[in-house]
C-alpha cells in the first residue's frame, strides 16, 4: 500500500530540494606559514570557470560519504579519505539553479599527499583575512562560487578550535616531532591566535609523550622528540 500522510499526500507530492556535498580540504603550505584550501575550476555548464570547493549532487542510490569520495576523486584526484561532516548549508537562495542544500565536509591533508599537477584545473589557494577566505589568482574576482566562501570560513574556524588545545589532532606532522616543529605547525593553523612558546609548551605537554630520542641534522643542541599521547 502506498504511504500517505494525514492530508492524503504522498511523499512525492511535496517539493524536494536537491542535496549536494561540498568538501573543504585544508593543508599547510611547504614552509608551514599558513593554511591553504584545495579548489577546482568549474567546467560544468553553470558557473563555468569559477573556482569552488570539490562537490557534487548526491545520487539517489548513494550515501553522503560515497558522494564525498566520488567528488574528491573526480574533481581533484584525491582518494582514500574520509572527511568529517561540518555543517548543512541550506539558505533557500544559495544556488541560482534551484533549491539545493549542501552537506559541507572538512578534511585536513598533509601537503605532500596532494599533487595538483596531476589533475588539471586544481589550485591550492592560501587562506588569509578575517573572516578567513581563499586568495584567488589575479583576474578572479567575486570570491568562490555559491556560498563556498562561507564554507571555507567555517572550516577554518573549526580547524582552529581543534588545534587550540590539542597537539596536531589531524596528524599533519609526525609521528615524532620536536616542540618547535609542533609550535610552527600550530602557528600556521592559528595565525595571530597562536600562544607564546612557553604557554604553548605548558598546554601541550600533558598531551605528549617523550620518546627518549632526539632530533638530528639540526644546528646546536639536539631537541627532544615527542609523540601524541592516546586520547
Amino acid at each position: 500500500m502506498e504511504w500517505r500522510d494525514n492530508a492524503g499526500k504522498r511523499l512525492s507530492d511535496y517539493p524536494r530540494p536537491s542535496v549536494a556535498v561540498d568538501v573543504a580540504v585544508l593543508t599547510i603550505d611547504p614552509e608551514r606559514t599558513s593554511l591553504m584550501v584545495l579548489l577546482h575550476q568549474r567546467d560544468e555548464t553553470f558557473a563555468t570557470g569559477r573556482w569552488s570547493l570539490p562537490g557534487t549532487f548526491v545520487r539517489e542510490d548513494e550515501q553522503l560519504a560515497e558522494a564525498v569520495r566520488r567528488a574528491l576523486d573526480t574533481k581533484v584526484g584525491v582518494s582514500g579519505r574520509a572527511p568529517q561532516q561540518l555543517h548543512v548549508f541550506d539558505e533557500p537562495d544559495r544556488d541560482d539553479r534551484g533549491r539545493v542544500l549542501t552537506v559541507a565536509h572538512l578534511d585536513l591533508i598533509a601537503f605532500d599527499q596532494l599533487d595538483t599537477s596531476r589533475h588539471p584545473g586544481c589550485l591550492l589557494a592560501p587562506i588569509h583575512g578575517d573572516p578567513p577566505h581563499a586568495v584567488l589568482p589575479d583576474g578572479n574576482s567575486g570570491g568562490l562560487a555559491f556560498d563556498h566562501d562561507e564554507i571555507v570560513a567555517l572550516a577554518v574556524r573549526s580547524t582552529r578550535a581543534a588545534y587550540r588545545d590539542r597537539p596536531d589532532p589531524s596528524h599533519l606532522i609526525g609521528p615524532e616531532f620536536t616542540l618547535r616543529e609542533l609550535h610552527r605547525l600550530h602557528a600556521a593553523v592559528l595565525g595571530d591566535d597562536i600562544l607564546a612558546k612557553d604557554t604553548f609548551r605548558r598546554r601541550m605537554l600533558p598531551h605528549l609523550i617523550e620518546t627518549g630520542r632526539y632530533s638530528d641534522g639540526t644546528v646546536g643542541k639536539p631537541a627532544r622528540l615527542f609523540q601524541r599521547a592516546s586520547p
